[in-house]
């Protein structure tokens, strides 16, 4: 069994590091700065930074559930980490928006693990959204852009066949 290239394996190994470090820096300087505070406005009635101390999944959602969401998460993390590390004809840039899903995982599950809730601060007033963290952001665009991907190919996929399956579309 061929496992991924060294090359792609260390670019996706530092997109997920980048990512959980921008993240937990973000939230320790959340905890830090922000908690005594509570809230600060950076745009009025669009965004500002509230300290948030979530005990739910993503955006608050349904929440005292921590077992479950470590579980779920965990199993997610293993199964996209093992489908990169062992899947070397993946596209490196879906490669890169699967790490960018993981250390979203990871990044939270470290604040449960270690604090027993998730640190939100990221309050979008304008559409009164939940708020949320980096590590969420980052699952979140991850999946759309990997959503975006899949759809593109299978669209090459029906245009090939549909070709009469000759050559690249």
């Amino acid at each position: 069994m061929r496992l991924v290239s060294r090359r792609n394996g260390l670019i996706y190994l530092a997109v997920a590091a980048v990512g959980i470090a921008v993240d937990q820096i973000s939230k320790f300087l959340a905890s830090e700065y922000l908690e005594p505070k509570g809230s600060v406005p950076i745009w009025d009635g669009v965004l500002r930074l509230t300290y948030v101390e979530n005990t739910g999944a993503a955006f608050g959602m349904l929440s005292d559930s921590r077992w479950v969401f470590m579980l779920i998460s965990t199993i997610a993390i293993i199964a996209l980490s093992a489908y990169l590390c062992l899947t070397p004809e993946t596209d490196p840039v879906t490669g890169v928006f699967i790490s960018m899903i993981v250390s979203g995982g990871i990044g939270n599950m470290i604040d449960r693990i270690a604090l027993g809730y998730v640190v939100d601060f990221i309050d979008f007033e304008l559409i009164d959204f939940y708020v949320f963290n980096i590590a969420d952001s980052l699952v979140c665009v991850g999946a759309f852009l990997l959503l975006i991907v899949m759809v593109r190919d299978i669209i090459r996929e029906e245009k090939r066949k549909r070709a009469g399956g000759s050559g690249e579309v």
